[in-house]
């Protein structure tokens, strides 16, 4: 399990570096929407760095990634990796596995093998251990602390206007 640090070290070498941000989730459904939450704050602070809610969807955007080609992707999604809610951590393409569930029909691993299979990046999966997933729900509060944990770090890590 990654320590707040911990992620921020692994994604801080990537400062200055030419990448694309992908949130994927449901903002109708509780902490599913976090990435896309993520995604549209990010957008607000004018972060350095592309970014792309794919929604529930992510099967749409593989072409308009590609053809960005970025050196460095970063997954940000709801994943169920049976830790606490709230919690953080990045997982890198192989270690997605049938123990990793993300809540989207099109799995992270596939989404991310299509992508590699056309050009050369490096893909970091952020997946953020979800409290509810209903309907309807808002966003847990342990979720909104993790969601604004990873805002600050990429924020930091990709300063607007850079």
């Amino acid at each position: 399990m990654a320590t707040n640090d911990q992620l921020f070290q692994q994604l801080n070498k990537l400062r200055g570096s030419k990448t694309l941000i992908v949130g994927i989730g449901n903002s109708l459904k509780g902490d599913d929407g976090a990435g896309p939450l993520i995604c549209e704050q990010l957008r607000r602070a004018g972060v350095g760095a592309d970014l792309v809610d794919v929604g529930t969807v992510p099967e749409n955007y593989i072409h308009p990634i590609i053809k960005k080609a970025p050196t460095n992707l970063i997954i940000i999604d709801a994943v169920d990796f049976e830790a606490s809610p709230g919690t953080i951590r990045t997982f890198k393409p192989e270690q997605l596995n049938s123990s990793v569930f993300s809540t989207h029909t099109l799995s992270p691993r596939l989404f991310v093998d299509m992508i590699t299979n056309q050009i050369e990046v490096d893909v970091y999966l952020v997946g953020i251990q979800p409290a509810q997933i209903g309907l309807g729900q808002s966003v847990s509060p342990r979720v909104s602390d993790a969601i604004r944990q990873l805002v600050n770090a990429l924020i930091e890590i990709f300063p607007p206007g850079k």
